[in-house]
């Protein structure tokens, strides 16, 4: 019947969603360091090299000095990064290092954020500038090529720093805190880099105070840049594909993203103004802001051996610090969980790296509907998930009512059906004729039952996204041995259940007249109780609240409202 083959067709679909974002996470191939063998056998990474001066900075062409007529050509990078002294700050959110080569931003720990529930105490790190897995901030200035009239140094990421304090902590009652590291040019130009850190916040003020003692004036401009490898396999959730990359912004383009891929293929030249660039993985992100009316250009690049990834802005126009003047320019970094309602208050389409795919425009109001139950009926996400699913249900009830209305009809039907197979045999076109007068004569739609399967779905997907990307269930516990709900079930309890509850579901549906059919609707509950293994337990929660709730339903309907 065409109800069972369009209900088989949607499960099978969903099941090919799942085996895809599997097979992503498992089998697409993924960059590796390169390593180097000794005779003895040892293995042994590449050392750090000291990069060329300038070597991986963008470069501005000859030109008029003035507003919008800077241009730049990135030049490809060829060494690793360097490795000098390291300041050191902590803050309430923040255990950080900073490195004097460059002043860039190469650790970050999120002390929020644990590793995991058996390590409490071991905050996750975001940011690190180890040789397998590289993710580090840097910035800095680029010059135009030398006029007699202006100054021919600036600092950049391979500068070194002199710093005054190798240690900052955030005392109690202190609401910010600011390391700083200096450069003096050989003209005399002095360049202070600093970072300013606020309690409770994940925005980072970066700024560069420039003051000119000579008697000719300074012109730069100024760049920002996100330089990551891929997340190691071995540190990646196994059949759960997210997307780990960049994505830029733009007010005309809005939300975009510039995959690894695309940075291999070919390198990123936009012209923005107000927007920002990023770096994002499941659960966290790193991203520039510039100031809200800077003109900047977007650019990407990528380095083999060992495969890089950069992704940046340079200022369109060209910043002057004249004669025996003195200025300051400052960006901001977001460094953090991606926490939609801080997101969006930081900056326009930020909160977009919270990543819900197409299905953005019916994830986001889940999403707020779920929060808004956690934080307002019961301070628990397990059970916010619950009450969630009995919303979806409800609200759905009318069409399912429908649903199980046409199927307990074509459950009626089926004996008759079946004499009508017998009668025709394997004449299929004069047998859909026939099912076809008798389902008009009984006034039933044999797709009845489809619509609302077809109608959920999209809400189905919606969910799945908003459970995926949720920060909120990184290790968020429900009861009993459920601990993480972003993590598997640990003794498969929930799985079990979400086979069981999907097998007895199927058993109150009529069975397909096709044998192959039958077979296959037969399989499909040990099917999915086996991905669900490996899935998040919000996720199986939800799905095995769904289904107990949809045999409760569908038993009400027709045993009491079509009866009656």
């Amino acid at each position: 019947m065409e109800q069972q083959r369009l209900i088989l067709f949607i499960a099978l679909s969903l099941v090919l969603f799942l085996i895809w974002g599997a097979w992503q996470r498992e089998f697409s191939p993924h960059p590796v360091s390169p390593i180097s063998q000794t005779s003895s056998g040892k293995i042994i990474t590449s050392p750090p090299v000291s990069p060329v001066p300038g070597a991986d900075v963008p470069v501005a062409e000859t030109g008029s000095v003035g507003k919008g007529s800077s241009s730049f050509m990135p030049v490809s990078e060829t060494q690793l990064v360097k490795r000098g002294q390291r300041i050191k700050v902590e803050t309430d959110v923040f255990r950080i290092e900073i490195d004097t080569v460059g002043g860039d931003l190469r650790v970050v720990d999120l002390k929020k954020y644990p590793v995991s529930v058996d390590k409490p105490d071991h905050p996750f790190r975001l940011m690190k500038d180890g040789s397998e897995h590289l993710f580090i901030a840097q910035s800095g200035f680029t010059l135009r090529k030398s006029k007699p009239s202006m100054l021919s140094a600036a600092p950049n990421h391979t500068t070194n720093y002199q710093v005054v304090q190798t240690s900052y902590q955030l005392a109690d009652g202190q609401n910010k805190l600011t390391a700083v590291l200096s450069w003096t040019s050989p003209e005399g130009v002095v360049f202070i880099k600093s970072y300013t850190f606020t309690r409770g916040s994940y925005l980072i003020d970066v700024a560069y105070s420039i003051k000119n003692p000579t008697r000719k004036d300074w012109v730069g401009n100024l760049y920002q840049q996100l330089q990551r490898t891929p997340i190691p396999k071995s540190e990646q959730p196994r059949f759960i594909h997210t997307y780990t990359g960049g994505v830029e912004y733009s007010p005309q383009d809005k939300y975009d993203k510039i995959t690894f891929s695309d940075m291999e293929e070919g390198k990123l030249n936009k012209k923005v103004t107000g927007g920002w660039t990023a770096m994002i993985q499941h659960y966290f992100l790193a991203a520039w802001i510039p100031q809200a009316d800077e003109a900047e250009t977007f650019y990407s690049r990528y380095t083999p051996n060992p495969d890089r990834y950069t992704l940046g802005m340079k200022s369109d126009s060209s910043y002057r610090v004249k004669a025996g003047a003195e200025d300051r320019f400052t960006n901001r970094l977001f460094v953090g969980p991606k926490l939609p309602e801080i997101l969006a208050k930081t900056a326009p389409g930020l909160d977009l790296t919270v990543d819900y795919g197409v299905l953005t425009i019916l994830a986001n109001p889940i999403y707020h509907v779920l929060k808004f139950i956690h934080n307002n009926i019961i301070s628990n996400w397990g059970w916010a998930i619950i009450i969630l699913t009995m919303m979806i249900k409800l609200a759905f009830y009318k069409l399912s009512e429908k649903s199980y209305k046409s199927m307990a009809q074509m459950r009626k039907l089926t004996p008759r059906i079946k004499q009508l197979k017998e009668r025709y045999g394997d004449d299929k076109q004069k047998m859909g004729q026939a099912q076809m007068e008798l389902f008009r004569k009984e006034k039933i739609n044999p797709l009845g039952g489809c619509l609302p399967i077809v109608v959920q779905m999209p809400v189905f997907i919606s969910l799945y996204w908003v459970l995926l990307e949720s920060v909120e269930l990184r290790q968020a516990p429900w009861i009993l041995w459920i601990r993480d709900m972003s993590t598997a079930d640990p003794y498969y309890v929930l799985p079990l259940l979400m086979g069981i509850s999907m097998f007895i579901q199927q058993r109150l549906n009529p069975a397909p007249m096709d044998p192959i059919q039958a077979k296959l609707m037969m399989v499909l509950p040990f099917v999915f109780t086996v991905f669900f293994a490996f899935f998040p337990a919000g996720l199986v929660i939800y799905w095995v609240v769904n289904n107990t709730l949809s045999i409760l339903q569908q038993w009400y309907i027709t045993r009491v409202v079509i009866k009656a």
